[in-house]
């Protein structure tokens, strides 16, 4: 079974690997309940979600009928105002089938006009605040994209105590020295206010470009092979007080899923050099840029 941690201070022990509903977002029901019995063979017990992923909460909601006291739920909203968050968060329950969420995040929170609308006044925040009050969620988080995402995720949790952030965190990306030095901040804030952290794009290999796109991972081309998931997989779970979110394309999930169910230790700098040579692993986001 795969390790669990406490997550940040909500008190639930998550999986180290959180399942990425990315992956449902095309998926049948047929295909996506699939999906649950390898969640649960491998104990899995949190999930993350949005609206904005296609079916995926379609797909989870016949899910929680029957085990909703398996697992943690996160959803998200795009929406920067007080009405359109809420809005969103009405419709995520219903399609979820449940009354509550346990986790509700900003999604893709980078943009500093956006950031402006949703932090101040009858933006999102008023929202996501009373929503907790009211027990329609539990924690709040923040998500964000993107290489500026570190430094953008300090100055929110600067203006509120968020339990949460999600952010892109793999080796190549944390070869740009200006990323790891934002990503190591924001894990020193995260340490000392418990805040949960959890990471995306672990398998990424590079930039989709000009090549046909065979998987549904978005705008990137994930690696595919057992070794080179292992290793990478390995290599972020190799820290210790972070979560891995899982890629987006349904059959990328068993392989993921088993490597870390193997994990051991870290790759070594040597290893993760060789596998970086070997398939032309790029990062996906080369310079600081506005998203």
């Amino acid at each position: 079974m795969i390790a669990k941690q406490h997550f940040g201070r909500t008190g639930h022990a998550s999986t180290r690997i959180i399942f990425g509903s990315y992956a449902l977002s095309k998926a049948t029901q047929v295909e996506a309940d699939h999906t649950l019995d390898l969640l649960l063979q491998y104990g899995v017990n949190h999930i993350d979600t949005a609206p904005m992923y296609g079916n995926a909460e379609k797909r989870i909601g016949p899910w929680m009928e029957t085990h909703r006291k398996d697992f943690f739920i996160a959803t998200k909203t795009r929406k920067r105002t007080y009405q359109g968050a809420w809005d969103n968060l009405q419709r995520s329950l219903d399609r979820l089938h449940v009354d509550y969420v346990d986790l509700w995040q900003m999604h893709g929170l980078t943009n500093p006009v956006a950031w402006e609308k949703a932090m101040g006044p009858g933006g999102a925040l008023d929202a996501f605040v009373e929503a907790r009050d009211k027990g329609l969620v539990r924690f709040l988080g923040v998500t964000g994209h993107g290489i500026k995402t570190p430094a953008v995720h300090k100055r929110s949790l600067e203006r509120f105590n968020f339990d949460s952030v999600l952010l892109p965190y793999n080796y190549s990306l944390m070869q740009n020295p200006r990323y790891a030095a934002d990503f190591k901040e924001l894990l020193t804030l995260c340490r000392e206010r418990n805040t949960a952290v959890q990471t995306i794009k672990s398998i990424a290999r590079r930039p989709w470009e000009n090549r046909p796109k065979t998987y549904n991972t978005y705008f990137y081309e994930p690696l595919e092979t057992q070794d080179a998931i292992d290793k990478t997989v390995h290599w972020v779970l190799g820290y210790p007080d972070i979560f891995l979110i899982t890629a987006g394309d349904i059959q990328l999930q068993p392989k993921i899923l088993d490597a870390a169910n193997r994990f051991e230790e870290r790759p070594s700098d040597a290893e993760m050099g060789a596998l970086v040579e070997k398939l032309d692993i790029q990062p996906i986001w080369r310079t600081y840029r506005r998203r």
